[in-house]
């Protein structure tokens, strides 16, 4: 059985597509997506039609929910600037969404359990199976990393949110993220300097009778044909997230 598993969207559509089109290729078997599918990118409306056909199992991620409420339940610090951009990209995403759209999105569940071949289970999530909003990412402590994944190590676990591709052990068990579709980067930047990466991460996890198999795929996409794409799209601020792909 081979299982893809995606993440962080973001309404890219184009990047969508390219992994769609690299996973015939493998010819996996199923498909889960980890939240955060639709706010942010040029191609909200895109990106609902291509997951409605695809009919896979998808994870209420935080900017979905803050997409269909406008509640802001994390902790990250904003502007009065910052909330502003946001609000006028949510309000026209929103605008791109038909009800049953949005109808769609509100069906996105906190989190998605998959029967795996022999006794495995699979555990999906966004941030961890708690909270959509908790990070994991590769430095959290071991402590930390326990009392969010301890009581569901009896499965294998994966989750997005945090766009880093990464892998954490937990006794017989493990935690994955497969990194983000849409709007992959590198946390080790500055907010002025900052750039979006070119291409497309997502993961597949291959089991075969006892023998588990886990590959970060990583499959670039022209980031000349998004900016186009975010050029004619209408979408608000589209300068700012252009120049995050633009080349110097």
């Amino acid at each position: 059985m081979r299982l893809a598993i995606i993440s962080d969207i973001h309404g890219n559509c184009l990047a969508l597509d390219t992994v769609l089109a690299e996973l015939q290729r493998h010819m996996v078997a199923a498909m889960i997506c980890l939240g955060d599918a639709i706010q942010g990118g040029p191609q909200p409306a895109e990106t609902v039609a291509r997951l409605r056909a695809l009919s896979c199992p998808i994870v209420m991620g935080n900017a979905d929910a803050w997409l269909l409420s406008g509640e802001e339940t994390g902790n990250e610090p904003n502007t009065p600037e910052r909330l502003e951009r946001l609000n006028a990209i949510r309000e026209w995403s929103l605008a791109q969404l038909s009800a049953d759209d949005q109808m769609f999105i509100g069906g996105f569940m906190p989190t998605v359990e998959v029967e795996l071949a022999g006794a495995y289970r699979l555990l999906g999530f966004h941030g961890t199976p708690a909270s959509f909003d908790e990070l994991i990412l590769p430095l959290t402590p071991d402590s930390e990393i326990q009392r969010m994944l301890g009581p569901y190590a009896d499965r294998l676990l994966c989750g997005g949110h945090t766009h880093v591709q990464q892998l954490r052990h937990l006794d017989r068990s493990f935690y994955f993220n497969p990194g983000a579709v849409g709007f992959a980067y590198r946390h080790n930047q500055d907010e002025v300097s900052f750039r979006a990466d070119p291409w497309a991460e997502y993961a597949i996890l291959t089991i075969e009778h006892e023998r588990l198999a886990l590959e970060f795929q990583r499959v670039p996409y022209n980031p000349e044909t998004l900016i186009e794409i975010y050029r004619a799209s209408g979408r608000p601020f589209a300068d700012e997230a252009i120049a995050q792909y633009a080349r110097r």
